[in-house]
């Protein structure tokens, strides 16, 4: 069975689902005071189609091919899946936090061979929870976890072609096995650090397949070609609600006392709803991770003028540290930075085709 056959049976149909069981309990700092605000809705909603921010930045960065010559070209196959991603991050514990609850993990291959496979990654971060028992360690579990899932079920199945054989078409989506991937973790850390709790947003590439786990209020944003800004992911967090809702203004949200109590986090047991979205790059792109350390502190048009003005990836995320430092440092503060080059899109009509796009 060829890859990119296989890449379309592992995708899958779904895009933009939400799966699991949701557990709505309040996850609020050691300090926390009550406060009159309105219970969670009954049923979460599912997250809205990734809304453009309009944003002054200037398209990507160009990459100059190599120089290579006529016959050279002639006689090379053109290649599936396209050019590697760079990447770099960055955690600091702030100018506040005595140590950094943070924890990340990046992982990145690909190979060129007769069995060559799509390119790979897996990108996520985790904040623990201020002022709750041991949240560097709920952190720190759920990330270990669900990469340690991803690479089982995704990645060695994917490098020794085991579910390249023909089989009974039995192989999950990718949003069905991430999904699982991060309810596993909340059971994990349920389990080994009972009390605390972790935010956890994940990005999986597979090929020009990019797919989002997220619970919690860490945030996972993506520039496309054209320079618009898309964020993926929903802040879990009462304010948001309330600005949902009509009854806050993201202005009073963004520095309302209580900002930082989630109504889901990893770690809590029972049923989880995970959020998960599925998208089909068709062009270049940057992708953004970071903690409410970042981008509670720092605009978003800032934080992209300065992904796009940094000479690499990791200088951006040492700036991105920087204007967060400057803005007060008030929490741990992380950030993943990817740069996605030259994705090809699938044939139309395919099963991954039927994804959303983002050219």
């Amino acid at each position: 069975m060829p890859v990119t056959t296989w890449l379309r049976r592992l995708r899958g149909p779904k895009s933009g689902v939400v799966v699991g069981e949701e557990a709505a309990t309040l996850v609020a700092p050691a300090d926390a005071v009550p406060v009159d605000l309105p219970p969670p809705a009954a049923t979460e909603p599912a997250p809205e189609l990734p809304q453009a921010v309009d944003l002054e930045t200037p398209p990507l960065r160009a990459v100059e091919p190599p120089s290579v010559s006529e016959e050279t070209a002639a006689s090379s196959p053109a290649p599936v899946f396209g050019a590697s991603m760079a990447y770099g991050w960055i955690t600091d514990v702030g100018r506040v936090r005595d140590q950094d609850e943070d924890a990340v993990f990046v992982f990145v291959a690909e190979q060129c061979s007769s069995m060559t496979m799509p390119p790979f990654g897996l990108f996520i971060l985790a904040d623990g929870m201020g002022g709750h028992h041991a949240g560097e360690v709920a952190s720190a579990v759920a990330c270990q976890t669900v990469a340690a899932q991803i690479m089982e079920h995704v990645y060695l199945p994917l490098l020794y072609g085991d579910v390249l054989k023909e089989g009974d078409g039995s192989v999950p989506s990718l949003t069905e096995t991430l999904a699982e991937a991060v309810q596993f973790a909340n059971q994990e850390v349920f389990a080994s650090t009972p009390g605390s709790g972790t935010t956890l947003t994940c990005a999986l590439v597979v090929g020009n397949q990019l797919v989002i786990g997220h619970v919690g209020d860490s945030r996972a944003y993506l520039r496309d070609g054209g320079g618009a800004v898309h964020l993926l992911t929903n802040d879990h967090s009462m304010v948001k609600q309330l600005v949902d809702i009509g009854q806050l203004t993201p202005e009073a949200a963004a520095v309302h006392p209580r900002r930082n109590i989630l109504y889901r986090a990893v770690g809590q047991g029972g049923g989880l709803t995970v959020d998960v979205r599925a998208l089909t790059l068709d062009g270049d792109a940057q992708l953004l991770l970071c903690t409410d350390g970042l981008w509670g502190l720092v605009p978003d048009t800032e934080l992209w003028q300065i992904v796009t003005a940094a000479s690499s990836v990791q200088g951006a995320c040492e700036q991105l540290v920087a204007a967060a430092n400057a803005a007060g440092g008030t929490d741990n503060i992380t950030a993943i930075v990817v740069e996605l080059r030259h994705r090809i899109a699938p044939e139309p009509g395919s099963a991954a085709d039927e994804s959303d796009h983002l050219a």
